[in-house]
C-alpha cells in the first residue's frame, strides 16, 4: 500500500501594495459577519442568511482553520494595510494536489468595493501559486449575472471556458423584503502561470512578498 504525505498549503501572509491577506483572527469576527450579511454577497453566495455572530465564529475557528489543516485549500482574511480593516475574503477551494489546480472565490465588503481590491489580491494569490507553491491551474466560477465577479477575473487575465448550465442557485430580493432561490449558469474562467504575465503589466504595483507564519 502506497503511503502518502497530506499535502497542505503553509501557514501563509502575503503582502502587496495596499494589502495584507492573513488568517483570519478573533477580531475578525465582527466586521466578517457584517461583510457577509451585505444583499450583494446573499445573494451571489451559498452563505447562510441572515449571516450570525455563531456562523461568523464557526468560519473563523473551525471552518477556515480545517480548509488549510485537511488539504483541501486555504482561507485569507484580505485587510487594508494601513488601516487593518477587513475588506474581503480570498477562498481557495477543492485543491487538487496530482494535477496542482485550485479554485479561488472571493467576496469584498460594500464600503471597499470600486477600489480595485479583490484584482489586487486575487492576482496576489495567483502569483504566490504559481510562484512559489508550483502550481498549474486557477480556477474561477462566476454566476452568469455577477458582472463584478466578471470583470475581477478578466482584469487578472483569466480565460473565459464555458458554461456550466443551470449550476448554481443564486438568491434574489422579493417585494416584501425576503430572499427567494433562483437557478443560474456558471460561467468558468481559468489562469495558467503563462496568463499572469499579461495581467501583472495591466494592475500597477501587483508586486507581492509572503512570509510564512512558522509559530
Amino acid at each position: 500500500m502506497e503511503l502518502r504525505m497530506t499535502t497542505t498549503f503553509p501557514d501563509i501572509s502575503i503582502s502587496t501594495e495596499r494589502l495584507v491577506l492573513r488568517p483570519y483572527e478573533e477580531s475578525d469576527i465582527l466586521a466578517h459577519t457584517e461583510m457577509m450579511n451585505d444583499e450583494m454577497v446573499v445573494a451571489w453566495t451559498s452563505v447562510p442568511h441572515p449571516y450570525t455572530t455563531a456562523d461568523s465564529e464557526e468560519w473563523v475557528r473551525r471552518i477556515a482553520p480545517a480548509r488549510r489543516g485537511e488539504g483541501r485549500g486555504v482561507v485569507l482574511a484580505v485587510t487594508e494595510f494601513l488601516t487593518q480593516r477587513l475588506v474581503g475574503t480570498i477562498d481557495l477551494r477543492n485543491t487538487d494536489w496530482r494535477t496542482r489546480a485550485t479554485e479561488v472565490a472571493y467576496v469584498t465588503a460594500p464600503w471597499a468595493r470600486g477600489e480595485g481590491y479583490a484584482t489586487e489580491s486575487v492576482l496576489a494569490v495567483a502569483q504566490w501559486l504559481f510562484r512559489d507553491q508550483h502550481f498549474e491551474r486557477l480556477e474561477l466560477r462566476t454566476p452568469a449575472d455577477n458582472t463584478a465577479s466578471q470583470q475581477v477575473a478578466q482584469k487578472i487575465g483569466c480565460i473565459s471556458e464555458g458554461v456550466l448550465r443551470n449550476a448554481w442557485i443564486a438568491r434574489t430580493q422579493t417585494e416584501d423584503g425576503g430572499w427567494t432561490d433562483i437557478r443560474t449558469d456558471l460561467i468558468v474562467w481559468s489562469l495558467l502561470p503563462e496568463d499572469l504575465e499579461g495581467a501583472a503589466d495591466q494592475v500597477a504595483d501587483t508586486g507581492y512578498s509572503s512570509f510564512t507564519d512558522w509559530n
